[in-house]
């Protein structure tokens, strides 16, 4: 199985070591031939939204992901890849790839210093040590199915062929998250 992983900023060589532990291969997308239709799945790492939405426009990269995306591409995104996947954003006037019916609040927990652990129960993985780096929150799941919550506010999420966390699950140990995407490429889960 092959992984591609947008490396245009942010994370993206932890979900590398992530999906390569468990035995996928790895490609980085960095421009638009990168781009090509030999992935299984892509991965939108977290980092900075609004850097990473305009990377990917001056890249030649946006409107192919979308067309991907809702062609039934497999997406998984962490913390910005969230934000850059979800359709309507409470306090941010852009919105970018709106292929996932859900409303998410950017920096919802406030600025660096309010970056936090916790665990949380995930639907199909159990409890999982989740690291929370200026995250968003989803406000409202629409269609989207609710994997898990912190503190009543869901925290994950899944639509489908889309799998979004607000926290980075690439910088723990535990390859849980990971394997159910895997899995979910599969239709194993």
């Amino acid at each position: 199985m092959k992984i591609g992983v947008f490396a245009l900023q942010g994370a993206f060589i932890e979900h590398e070591r992530a999906f390569s532990a468990l035995g996928a291969e790895c490609g980085e997308i960095r421009c638009r031939a990168d781009f090509t239709g030999a992935f299984d799945g892509v991965v939108l790492p977290g980092g900075e939204s609004t850097v990473q939405g305009k990377l990917l426009r001056e890249e030649g990269l946006f409107a192919p992901l979308r067309e991907a995306i809702e062609g039934g591409l497999p997406v998984f995104g962490t913390c910005a890849g969230l934000i850059l996947l979800a359709k309507r954003l409470t306090n941010d006037a852009n919105v970018w790839l709106a292929t996932m019916d859900v409303t998410v609040r950017r920096n919802a927990y406030g600025r660096q210093l309010g970056s936090f652990r916790a665990e949380t129960e995930v639907k199909g993985i159990g409890k999982f040590p989740a690291v929370f780096i200026r995250a968003p929150y989803i406000e409202e799941a629409g269609a989207a199915e609710t994997l898990a919550t912190v503190d009543g506010k869901v925290v994950a999420a899944r639509q489908g062929h889309m799998l979004a966390t607000a926290f980075h699950p690439e910088l723990t140990d535990d390859l849980r998250v990971h394997a159910y995407f895997l899995k979910m490429i599969e239709g194993k889960a």
